[in-house]
């Protein structure tokens, strides 16, 4: 059950778990983050992700979550590469294209291969390349560990969310 907490009298609207549990993920804004990596073809994959999260400083580790069902979903195996990018308003345009049609992500001069090969995007705010340390199925998804080798800054920018499936950049600090 959800409630309205911003009506002048609250109303309760019953749903059903799945859709209370999209809506309480709509407005649970998040960071965007990009990732790459190439498949077992050789040929570059990438998507956006919402769950890129700090796992530890020492080793220096970081988690992501994905369908199984992903195109990119072949290249996360336990030591391929993938390179991890933070976005910002100004990179919005590849938060888009990695999370449109898988066959033109790479379609274009926005990346560079990097070490090992792994698709570089330009202009992101940093990146980091990292070696995949283990892979958690957990029903049709997985949580996906990496441990980072390396990584740089690039241009600064303020941050992109993304919150009630639009991204947006933060309002000023209160």
């Amino acid at each position: 059950m959800i409630t309205n907490d911003h009506a002048e009298e609250p109303q309760e609207v019953a749903v059903d778990d799945l859709d209370a549990f999209k809506r309480v993920f709509r407005r649970h804004a998040a960071g965007v983050a990009a990732v790459t990596a190439l498949g077992p073809d050789g040929k570059p994959v990438g998507f956006t992700a919402t769950s890129l999260a700090s796992l530890a400083a020492v080793p220096p580790l970081a988690t992501f979550n994905m369908a199984q069902v992903a195109s990119a979903w072949p290249a996360m195996t336990v030591g391929n590469h993938v390179a991890i990018h933070t976005l910002g308003p100004r990179t919005r345009h590849l938060a888009e294209k990695l999370a449109g049609d898988n066959s033109l992500r790479f379609e274009g001069d926005h990346w560079k291969p990097g070490l090992y090969g792994v698709p570089i995007l330009e202009g992101v705010t940093s990146w980091m390349l990292g070696c995949i340390l283990e892979v958690h199925p957990v029903v049709n998804n997985a949580v996906i560990v990496v441990q980072i080798e390396t990584g740089a800054l690039g241009p600064e920018d303020e941050a992109l969310l993304y919150h009630e499936r639009t991204y947006h950049s933060p309002g000023p600090v209160v």
